[in-house]
């Protein structure tokens, strides 16, 4: 342990999985995975047998967090629509239809506002140079946060919106 790390504190980068279980590591490496990858790969990351690591990915794979790729040897890789689809669920459950409709509403007066400064429907559709160079205010760094600012906000209204959606649908279903 070095000097500047608290033996309370979180565990430093290189061990980060350091006092979980085997399912924890197995699921914090899976999580960390940007390709599919091998169980004996996710065991070595995870410190544990391969056989147990395929144990859990199999579990993982029926529950629908990580995506098995069939092959010799089979891979396994995150699986991004399950993630997606549980952090909606959870704004759905954590916020009443008034909250989520009115952060659909901001989100979408600031999709408005980004529209309205480069005169594009969307952060693809700006020449990030190009605006830099015309404008008098904003330098390439600005332009390049305001297109990711708007891309993440454009993101995060679909999300509130299928979320309020789905709150909806189960107020409907409750009355």
């Amino acid at each position: 342990m070095s000097n500047s790390e608290s033996p309370d504190g979180p565990p430093s980068f290189e061990d980060a999985f350091r006092g979980d279980d085997v399912e924890q590591r197995i699921y914090g490496t899976i999580l960390q995975t940007r390709e599919p990858t091998t169980a004996s790969a996710i065991a070595d990351v995870a410190d544990c047998d391969p056989k147990t690591a395929r144990k859990y990915l199999g579990w993982f794979s029926e529950l629908g967090i990580v995506t098995r790729h069939d092959g010799h040897p089979a891979t396994y890789e995150r699986n991004d629509a399950y993630f997606e689809w549980r952090r909606i669920n959870q704004l759905a459950a954590d916020h009443s239809i008034e909250d989520l409709q009115q952060r659909v509403r901001e989100l979408s007066s600031r999709i408005e506002a980004y529209e309205d400064t480069y005169g594009a429907p969307t952060p693809a559709a700006v020449d990030a140079v190009d605006a830099a160079e015309s404008s008098d205010d904003r330098t390439i760094d600005d332009v390049y946060g305001d297109l990711g600012d708007w891309a993440t906000a454009r993101d995060e209204r679909t999300r509130y919106e299928r979320a309020r959606q789905q709150r909806a649908r189960t107020d409907c279903q409750e009355k």
